[in-house]
């Protein structure tokens, strides 16, 4: 069993090291897919993170309690609802992004963007409330003065991005019903690594594990990183 093992293993590598165009193929839909997502989430929540921590106004304490149960339903759930929205029946049916690309990005950014909402909101609900009306009061425009805080705030903000990009990257629920796993189209390291299994095909599915493990590491280096420089230093 354990020659086995190395066998299968050594088949892995030879597949990453050797570039074959099927792995990495995967490979690459599946980080330019969570990257478009994440690009296009960030801003609006980042911003909506902001007026929840400084906004007062009837329902915010309603939207922020929405936006923490999001980040807690299950992928496979905002799939459905996704499929649902982009079916021929559903309201986004014309625009036919369903097993597409521009579909499984959409699901994703309905996965991240509580992520990065309820981060940013708690990064910017830390920080100091006179840095902002100093800003203001210095005449600088609301998204210079968020600017400004954002700079400030530059490393649990980052830990967001960080955790957001984590989070969409190894999800399969939703990119398995929106994007249907079609090869060289929407099939990413997850879905592939599913329909590997299930047919037996164990090396394939190592080395996009190991591509995915490779990658769970230095995310969460970095967010040890990042923690560490957050944290007080004592003298």
């Amino acid at each position: 069993m354990n020659e086995g093992w190395l066998a299968l293993l050594q088949q892995a590598l030879s597949l990453l090291f050797s570039l074959d165009p099927e792995v990495w193929s995967i490979v690459s839909v599946s980080f330019s897919v969570s990257f478009a997502a994440l690009v296009i989430t960030l801003l609006p929540s980042l911003i909506l993170g902001f007026v929840l921590a400084f906004g007062r106004f009837p329902g915010r304490w309603l939207i922020t309690n929405l936006i923490q149960t999001l980040q807690s339903i299950p992928t496979v759930v905002i799939g459905l609802l996704v499929y649902l929205m982009l079916t021929r029946m559903g309201p986004l049916g014309d625009l036919k992004w369903l097993f597409t690309q521009k579909g499984m990005i959409l699901g994703q950014m309905l996965i991240c963007a509580p992520v990065l909402i309820a981060m940013s909101q708690a990064a910017f609900t830390s920080v100091d409330r006179r840095a902002w009306e100093t800003s203001r009061t210095l005449g600088a425009s609301w998204l210079r003065s968020i600017w400004t805080l954002c700079r400030e705030l530059k490393v649990p903000l980052l830990m967001a991005i960080v955790a957001g990009f984590s989070r969409i990257l190894t999800e399969v629920g939703c990119s398995m019903m929106v994007g249907g796993n079609i090869a060289d189209v929407t099939r990413n390291i997850p879905t592939a690594i599913a329909l590997e299994t299930s047919k037996g095909d164990f090396a394939q599915a190592i080395a996009l594990g190991l591509v995915l493990l490779i990658l769970s590491l230095v995310l969460n280096f970095t967010l040890g990183i990042l923690r560490g420089k957050a944290e007080p230093r004592s003298h």
